[in-house]
């Protein structure tokens, strides 16, 4: 049986011989057992190894770009020592992207490249996978991932498609005594928690949460991004902002008392994707939740907006006083030094690249440790978020008709 994996030299381990295939180096074994007692890890005491669950393409896929982050030591008690990747490791390796990802691998010997989870020897040192593939496979994963000795899990959003695999995927992992962890990194952001601490001292106010991307305003472009993401906009884009009401503006879906598109800047579109299949989401929205206990805030999110993420807060009478951006001026020149370095990357993980280290190294510490990872959501606050999601779909889709 053949497994797509590196198999190197690597901080003082001696790994079996290896060759090249298409461009990824491949291991051959007759047995999993066999193949799963040469594989060895090299975090370090004082890590956890790392295993990144889906990494996607190189400059596109957010696992890729969290591997660069841990592969640069961004994450100190991060050790990335395992990268599964079934897609470009197996049939996906002709197609665009599979290339570039088998040159990426080759150019990271001390990762180990596999197909499986299943093929992870027993760690030694605490270990933390990092889910992030398609949302629909994220049940199977974390079953996988908990089956093969992971103690925290990290699930980028939004975690499952529906509420009810999440709810399900939330008990199998209490039952198991495994932690998860969102990467709802917008709840660790500077600019949010400058508009909350402002608004906080300003009674009557409210604040708009502003999420943008920089994707081509044309019918193909948007087509690709409404079935690459085809769990909608709210799943996606905004749900970082949904999450951020949940977590700090008492949202929820017993809790919402009204909502109100904004109809001059929502935008919903039947758009045909590359696969030939139409598919029906906002590439724009705005609107206005109020919840039973009196608190009104707002998410605004574009497809075609642009890089920046900012916050607004208005005052009782409805004028703007505040406003504040992601990035700000101090993170400008660093936003820069990356665009330089990775020129043909999704620009958002620039803008966004502080607090994805931000939030890894805090769930990295909690799994070597035990220790709060603070501000981090947890998997309850997905879940409610992801009710919120599906409770404001069809109503924003009814209010645009």
């Amino acid at each position: 049986m053949t497994f797509a994996a590196l198999v190197t030299h690597a901080r003082g381990f001696t790994r079996s011989s290896t060759f090249l295939s298409n461009g990824v180096r491949s291991m051959s074994s007759t047995s999993g057992g066999a193949f799963r007692s040469t594989l060895q890890m090299k975090a370090e005491s004082g890590q956890v190894e790392v295993v990144m669950v889906g990494c996607g393409a190189p400059n596109r896929g957010m696992g890729w770009y969290h591997a660069v982050q841990m592969i640069d030591k961004k994450c100190p008690t991060a050790s990335l020592d395992f990268v599964i990747e079934p897609w470009f490791l197996g049939k996906g390796k002709t197609t665009p992207g599979g290339p570039e990802f088998a040159e990426w691998a080759a150019e990271n010997p001390d990762i180990q490249f596999t197909t499986s989870l299943t093929d992870l020897p027993s760690p030694i040192q605490p270990r933390l996978a990092l889910i992030s593939g398609r949302t629909a496979d994220n049940p199977h994963l974390l079953t996988e991932s908990i089956k093969n000795g992971c103690k925290v899990i990290y699930l980028e959003k939004p975690g499952a498609p529906t509420v009810t695999e999440l709810e399900s995927m939330k008990a199998e992992a209490a039952a198991a005594d495994v932690k998860v962890l969102m990467g709802y990194n917008k709840n660790v952001c500077k600019y949010v928690k400058k508009a909350r601490d402002f608004a906080a001292g300003l009674p009557g106010s409210s604040v708009t949460f502003v999420s943008n991307n920089a994707y081509e305003n044309t019918a193909a472009s948007l087509g690709e991004c409404f079935e690459r993401n085809a769990e909608g906009m709210l799943k996606n884009m905004a749900i970082h902002e949904l999450a951020l009401l949940v977590s700090f503006y008492d949202v929820s879906v017993d809790n919402i008392e009204s909502v109100t598109a904004d109809k001059e800047f929502s935008s919903l579109q039947t758009l045909t994707g590359p696969s030939g299949t139409e598919w029906t989401d906002f590439d724009k929205i705005k609107f206005s939740i109020t919840t039973k206990t009196g608190t009104t805030v707002s998410v605004q999110a574009d497809r075609c907006g642009g890089t920046d993420s900012f916050a607004f807060v208005l005052d009782d009478i409805g004028a703007e006083v505040f406003r504040y951006y992601m990035p700000d001026e101090e993170d400008k020149a660093h936003v820069a030094e990356l665009e330089a370095k990775y020129p043909t990357a999704m620009p958002y993980f620039f803008t966004q690249d502080p607090d994805y280290i931000t939030v890894k190294e805090r769930v990295a510490k909690t799994c070597l440790d035990g220790s709060e990872a603070e501000g981090v959501a947890t998997i309850d606050i997905a879940v409610e978020t992801l009710k919120v999601a599906e409770y404001l779909t069809p109503i924003l889709q009814e209010q645009l008709k």
